[in-house]
């Protein structure tokens, strides 16, 4: 029997309509009393459980030896924490004209958050560009974001209403940097484990942030937080992170020209630059903004899908550039080559 696929043609991701229909269900149907508090505590396991599953995957081996391409994988991390956030707090101007004040704060989350680790390989093979460097640039954003995010938060939203705390910071350590950490220890011994059911595991993942999301929304709806929200409001957010994401685009791609690196490394920063990671912006969001987390993973729900658009596109566009054979001739990233992985795109857990 033929198994079903999402057709090729279909522009929206399969998992955003999965999301999109969990904030319904929570519009529909919140928790409430009781099940509020058991949807919360399963909510906090399963951010528990995402981190230290994140640890687990993440090679310390390729990581170490993906730094001999020091000058690309600096490059990346620029544009994701300095750059990105830039660009959020210039965005401030735009309140109250074109943003409220809650869905500014998220806008502004949205800019801290790590880079993407599957997509952003994913459009790099397709644009035959260097995966290698895809490979460990998305692994030491994911990486370094674990602590850089909550730190940037603290700074730029800690006086803003954003909701961070001393008990904030308490929660970053025990809900994601230690079972982080218990993942990387484990990994000598679950490695093998992990790889073998990598597709139960990563239905486990998307799941867990299904959780996360109707979690979220639910308090927002028991609150009356999306009464804040209004059809003009979402079209100046849309408006506002199709601009981010085409300055982010342009910027990556011409930045590194300008910076002289080759084709196959400028696709690699152009992928890994200009894009968020709903996987990890979900869980730290929640931890960070409590009650008004829905507001605040809205702006992260969206761009994530305006990404994976443009740049499916875009990646099928360089590989049919003339000049897509030099991506050939790249400087493989020493330890990073060997662990090519199969590449999908799409997919949120990146």
């Amino acid at each position: 029997m033929k198994r079903l696929s999402w057709p090729r043609w279909m522009p929206i991701d399969p998992y955003v309509l999965l999301l999109l229909g969990t904030v319904g269900l929570a519009a529909l149907l919140p928790a409430r009393d009781t099940a509020a508090d058991v949807a919360s505590g399963a909510s906090t396991a399963a951010i528990a459980f995402l981190f230290f599953l994140y640890g687990a995957r993440l090679s310390t081996r390729e990581a170490v030896d993906g730094l001999r391409h020091w000058r690309l994988h600096v490059t990346v991390l620029a544009c994701t924490f300095v750059i990105f956030p830039v660009l959020g707090l210039a965005a401030r101007g735009l309140v109250p004209v074109l943003l409220s004040q809650p869905l500014y704060q998220g806008l502004l989350f949205l800019t801290l958050v790590p880079s993407t680790i599957q997509s952003s390989i994913a459009f790099t093979s397709i644009a035959r560009g260097n995966v290698p460097a895809a490979i460990c640039a998305g692994s030491f954003s994911s990486l370094i974001g674990i602590v850089l995010t909550p730190l940037l938060a603290a700074a730029l939203l800690g006086g803003d209403g954003g909701g961070f705390s001393a008990d904030s910071a308490v929660k970053i350590v025990l809900q994601l940097l230690v079972p982080f950490l218990a993942g990387q220890l484990l990994r000598r011994w679950i490695g093998p484990f992990i790889t073998r059911h990598k597709k139960i595991l990563g239905l486990v993942d998307r799941g867990s942030i299904l959780l996360v999301v109707y979690t979220a929304f639910s308090e927002g709806m028991v609150r009356g937080i999306w009464h804040q929200v209004s059809a003009a409001r979402l079209g100046g957010l849309l408006a506002v992170e199709a601009v981010l994401l085409a300055v982010m685009l342009l910027l990556t791609w011409y930045g590194a020209k300008a910076l002289g690196f080759r084709r196959g490394d400028r696709i690699a920063i152009q992928f890994a630059g200009s894009k968020k990671s709903l996987a990890s912006g979900l869980p730290m969001a929640s931890v960070l903004f409590g009650a008004h987390a829905s507001l605040a993973v809205l702006p992260l729900m969206l761009f994530h899908q305006m990404q994976l658009m443009v740049c499916a596109v875009i990646a099928k566009r360089r590989a049919h550039d003339p000049q897509a054979q030099e991506a050939d001739a790249a400087p493989p990233v020493a330890g990073a080559a060997r662990s090519r992985p199969a590449v999908r795109t799409g997919n949120p857990a990146g």
